[in-house]
């Protein structure tokens, strides 16, 4: 039996939080950046201790800690694109010519 339907929630905020310093941009892509990292790791530190209950016999779901394995997995490899293009982008304004 199955619940019921969530949205999936976007780890990048809608509202940019009290600033302290620098400029509005600036400080939300700060939070965001740190919200992403935050996600991501919260998703390995799942995963290794489902890996870990299964191991020590607390957990019976090899299927729980694989998906959790491949979330924290998934997760990590979209980060990474994703400040690959980060860093792309800031190369290729660094080299506009004003």
């Amino acid at each position: 039996m199955t619940g019921p339907v969530t949205g999936i929630r976007s780890p990048i905020p809608t509202q940019p939080g009290p600033r302290t310093g620098g400029s509005a941009n600036s400080a939300g892509f700060e939070q965001a950046l740190g919200n992403a990292i935050r996600t991501v790791e919260g998703f390995q530190r799942t995963a290794g201790e489902s890996v870990e209950k299964f191991l020590s016999g607390e957990s019976e779901d090899l299927h729980r800690a694989v998906m959790a394995t491949q979330r924290a997995e998934l997760a990590l490899e979209l980060f990474s694109q994703v400040r690959n293009k980060v860093v792309q982008a800031y190369q290729e304004i660094m080299r506009m010519q004003m």
